[in-house]
């Protein structure tokens, strides 16, 4: 062998040692600044930190002029009829759409639904510039039953409604020593919180402005509990406050981390060696994966480059509701494309969907709230928690029909106190407002072992 042949010999071992090296990489945690995102005009001057009662009360202008609007479009003769044989693989069903918009305008009854939201308390706080909407629940007082703080965070396109059934679950658990005092913020841009005045606010700016709710509320040390963009800002919470963020239960896991990449890879083609046969049994292959989320993923390649050009969804109702319910449909269940109704109904009321799309309709916040997918994709901060692996006792309970699966092994790099992972088969995107007693009951027998 020559000697170019033995130098090759060399530096195959060190180029996989470099590479795996590269793999497993890890950044240090980050000292996150507690940035202002109001208005330039009002920076500098000294924050209202104080905390105001709230009362959902939404004027009958506003309800006067959705019921108007929805009559005229239900009216007009502009909605394209569907495909024939076709559910919803084209989209959302214009049959159904009007089926839809006929219950919103005619039984649809938003004051009686209003009154049910504001059963729980709501509050407002300014913090970074921008007005902070959260509901908060304290459990009665109980003798010998101690009470422990919990963020719930919510994501798109949910809202704070997706946590109401669960409210009562969580609060006051039957078959535990602890009460949980809930704290239920709108992300900013999302319903009655203000939205940023700047670019930059993504999921770890998020996370320190509910790190600065949670101490402003008195809280320094917690338990946070979140789906969807709320399962990032979770999993940023813990890793850029590790000593203030007690437990996390998530039902969106994700890393970033280029070894995580691999073993996920890894596991989707050949399940046997690198999982469980439960979790075996609900991995979508990666064939499968690729190609669902192509279908499934054009309203993120908007969102993240032209948020903005959704103008449309604030102007007609019908629209809104078509471009937020189509999600109820196949991120609940996969296989409910081809129905007609998309199936939206069978795990969901009608009512409880449109409390959520009224959210973004009387708010106006359909834009701002779609900024994140920008803030978050195309992040401006640069302090890339996506590499700072975190040792916070962490709970992923995944919904086994939802998007994508991941599998046990991609996430324990990231997640290093990864306690409990587990698939649940009758759930998908939205598990707390789908199955709300099982995630009750999980997320209590959790944070009680903690």
């Amino acid at each position: 062998m020559g000697l170019i042949g033995k130098l090759i010999l060399l530096l195959i071992p060190v180029g996989v040692a470099f590479i795996y090296l590269q793999l497993i990489k890890t950044d240090p945690i980050p000292k996150l600044e507690d940035a202002y995102w109001g208005p330039k005009s009002e920076q500098g001057k000294k924050e209202d930190s104080s905390i105001r009662p709230f009362k959902v009360d939404i004027q009958a202008t506003v309800l006067d002029d959705l019921k108007a609007r929805l009559k005229r479009e239900l009216d007009s003769d502009r909605l394209v009829a569907p495909l024939e044989g076709v559910g919803f693989e084209y989209g959302f069903n214009s049959k159904y759409l009007k089926t839809v918009g006929q219950y919103w305008l005619t039984k649809y009854d938003w004051k009686a639904r209003e009154k049910l939201l504001n059963k729980y308390p709501h509050f407002k706080t300014n913090i970074g510039g921008l007005d902070i909407h959260f509901q908060h629940v304290k459990p009665k007082a109980k003798n010998g039953v101690a009470t422990r703080p919990l963020l719930l965070l919510h994501g798109w396109p949910g809202s704070i409604i997706e946590f109401q059934k669960i409210i009562p679950l969580l609060s006051e658990p039957k078959n535990s020593n602890y009460n949980y005092e809930l704290i239920i913020p709108s992300l900013p841009g999302y319903g009655w919180s203000s939205g940023a005045a700047r670019p930059g606010l993504g999921t770890v700016e998020m996370a320190n402005i509910f790190k600065r709710l949670m101490d402003r509320l008195g809280h320094k040390k917690f338990y946070a509990m979140g789906g969807d963009w709320g399962g990032f800002i979770v999993s940023d919470l813990a890793s850029a406050y590790p000593e203030n963020v007690l437990g996390v239960l998530s039902s969106l896991c994700a890393s970033n981390m280029p070894i995580s990449t691999v073993k996920s890879f890894l596991a989707s083609a050949i399940p046997s060696l690198f999982t469980t046969p439960d979790e075996a049994k609900h991995l979508i292959p990666f064939s499968e994966t690729f190609s669902f989320l192509v279908r499934e993923s054009g309203y993120m390649h908007i969102q993240a480059t032209k948020p903005d050009t959704v103008v449309g969804l604030t102007q007609s109702p019908l629209g809104l509701a078509a471009y937020i319910l189509e999600k109820f449909s196949t991120w609940t269940d996969r296989d409910w494309i081809s129905r007609e109704d998309g199936g939206i109904t069978q795990k969901f009321q009608m009512d409880e969907l449109l409390d959520n799309l009224m959210v973004y309709w009387v708010t106006g916040s359909v834009t701002t709230s779609v900024r994140l997918y920008s803030e978050a994709l195309i992040p401006w901060s640069g302090y890339n928690l996506d590499k700072v692996p975190t040792n916070v006792p962490y709970n992923c309970l995944l919904g086994a029909k939802d998007m994508m699966t991941v599998p046990r092994i991609s996430l324990v790099d990231k997640f290093t106190n990864l306690q409990r992972f587990k698939f649940v088969s009758d759930a998908g995107h939205f598990g707390a407002m789908e199955v709300p007693q099982l995630f009750a009951d999980d997320a209590v027998s959790f944070f009680d072992s903690l």
